[in-house]
């Protein structure tokens, strides 16, 4: 990967913090960074690399900061920016806001906590949960814990402290899709996909071995298995205490888990979803008067199942006002400040539909500028329910106390990008 230096810098390109460590670039070299930006930005050519001479600066902003590194190098780029945005992770989880004003108040554990991320431009322990136990943010302890150096830093499970114990011994496990759809104005779906993801609550003594079954095609496909539905998952990503090599070789997901909440992995589904939530609308413009608005919500999934805290958000004209509203069903509020009607629904069975009647007015005088058209948008969650029809077939707990573990699976389906564009 190979980043010679780290800076965190302010809006106005001031360096806050830096780590030199490789030595190759000169450090002053980051004053060409800000006047570099400014110029691509008036050009209109903001670029995510930027070089002054043989330095490549690459960038991210976060919050009111630049997180930049400098490379003379053919660097993997893609592995700098991953480190970045672990940065700004371990950071936040640190300092709960990532911001100049709490990089300024925790100086000492900042340059600490650069110093163990990377050595000599490689990434070393990125893990927040790890650091913790040896970089802590009072300087008393400071001094005592880094006498002793966590076994995690130096062994191969660097994700996971040894001598964990639980009264009791759980595993909770969410699988979570998120829908994204896209419809449009003549009530044709034009884009969609399930983005998912598995995440664990790990409640579990010693070094367990866990193996995680799910109805994956390709599995079933290698193993000569076809009973029932099967997924084809693409685009996965694991947490690093997945065995990538087990996994490429005979599909197995076979990992040690970091204790507490992670994310083990998250995958697409690249497939036509219909819309769960189907919105109709009928929004009737008259000049100089009023604005009608009629909207329909309909429940296309299954009637055992329930959407809750559904948010129906209808665009209305910024002149507006006067608003008056009829629902079958839960409350609907004007929210001037984002021109949009918010209809709330606490708990929407599947194969329902509600209506939703709103009045507006509108000022005699007609608004010169043409108003963009934003869609309708819809938010969701589903319990018990997952669109693509993964399931997790198995979860085997082994440790080499022979304890027995209780997994526990729960299933929840969201939305995601979810728009519905409307003719007016």
């Amino acid at each position: 990967m190979s980043a010679s230096a780290i800076f965190v810098l302010d809006l106005k390109g001031k360096v806050l913090i830096c780590r030199n460590y490789k030595g190759d670039v000169d450090m002053s070299e980051i004053d060409h960074f800000m006047p570099l930006l400014m110029q691509h930005e008036e050009e209109g050519l903001l670029c995510p690399v930027m070089s002054h001479g043989n330095v490549h600066f690459m960038w991210i902003k976060h919050s009111n900061l630049y997180l930049v590194a400098t490379t003379n190098k053919n660097s993997n780029a893609s592995l700098v920016y991953a480190f970045l945005y672990k940065l700004v992770e371990v950071f936040t989880e640190y300092f709960k806001e990532l911001e100049e004003e709490s990089i300024q108040d925790n100086f000492v554990v900042v340059y600490e906590l650069l110093d163990e991320l990377m050595d000599f431009g490689f990434p070393q322990t990125t893990d927040s949960k790890i650091l913790q136990e040896y970089i802590t943010q009072e300087g008393a302890k400071l001094e005592v814990a880094k006498s002793k150096v966590p076994t995690t830093v130096t062994n191969a499970v660097s994700w996971r402290s040894e001598g964990i114990k639980y009264k009791k011994n759980e595993v909770f496990i969410d699988v979570i899709e998120s829908i994204n759809v896209l419809v449009n104005a003549n009530g044709s779906v034009m884009s969609s996909d399930i983005v998912g993801s598995i995440k664990l609550k790990t409640m579990l003594s010693g070094m367990p071995e866990l193996r995680l079954g799910l109805n994956d095609r390709v599995l079933f496909g290698l193993t000569g298995r076809d009973k029932g539905k099967t997924v084809m998952m693409e685009d996965v990503k694991f947490h690093q205490c997945v065995r990538l090599s087990r996994f490429e070789s005979d599909r197995t997901i076979s990992f040690i888990p970091p204790d507490g909440e992670s994310e083990l992995m998250s995958y697409r589904i690249n497939t036509h979803v219909k819309p769960l939530i189907w919105i109709e609308s009928i929004i009737e413009k008259f000049s100089h008067s009023r604005v009608e608005i009629m909207v329909k919500a309909k429940g296309q999934f299954k009637k055992q199942s329930v959407a809750n805290n559904v948010e129906v958000r209808v665009p209305v004209p910024s002149d507006a006002d006067s608003p008056k509203f009829k629902t079958s069903t839960g409350n609907a509020k004007y929210v001037p400040e984002k021109n949009l009607v918010v209809w709330t629904i606490k708990s929407f069975p599947g194969g329902k539909e509600f209506l939703m009647r709103a009045h507006f007015g509108l000022p005699s005088v007609e608004n010169e500028e043409a108003e963009s058209k934003p869609p309708i948008t819809v938010k969701f969650e589903i319990p018990y329910f997952t669109v693509s029809g993964i399931q997790v077939r198995y979860m085997k707990i082994i440790e080499k106390s022979g304890y027995q573990a209780l997994p526990w699976v729960r299933y929840i389906t969201q939305s995601g990008d979810y728009q519905l564009r409307t003719n007016v």
